[in-house]
């Protein structure tokens, strides 16, 4: 079983930062892709950032410039760096990654973490 832990989501002011983390734990032999979620109240989730095993990323347009997403994979984790952050952003904020622990991945989520922006 994997389990992964989100911190890092808090109160903010618009225009202010935060930096999200998650940390994956388990029988891990591999992570493939790590990425972050979200979805805001009445609304679907959608994905905010994404990074490969090999450092390739992609984001939603709406924070392309703002955020950035890394790992470190000796620690099985996966940051996102949010930036000029704006009330549109406030959100639950999810992380999935793709594991393997022993041949087939399976996607796992994490609980989620408030990020609210006030204006």
């Amino acid at each position: 079983q994997v389990q992964l832990v989100e911190s890092g989501g808090g109160l903010v002011q618009a225009g202010g930062s935060l930096r999200l983390s998650c940390v994956a734990s388990g029988k891990i032999r591999r992570i493939n892709t790590m990425g972050w979620y979200r979805q805001a109240p009445g609304k679907q989730r959608e994905l905010v950032a994404a990074i490969t095993s090999g450092g390739s990323t992609n984001y939603v347009d709406s924070v392309k410039g703002r955020f950035t997403i890394s790992r470190d994979n000796a620690k099985n984790t996966v940051y996102l760096e949010m930036n000029s952050l704006t009330p549109e952003d406030t959100a639950d904020y999810y992380c999935n990654c793709e594991v393997v622990s022993t041949l087939l991945p399976y996607n796992y989520w994490g609980q989620g973490t408030q990020v609210t922006v006030s204006s």
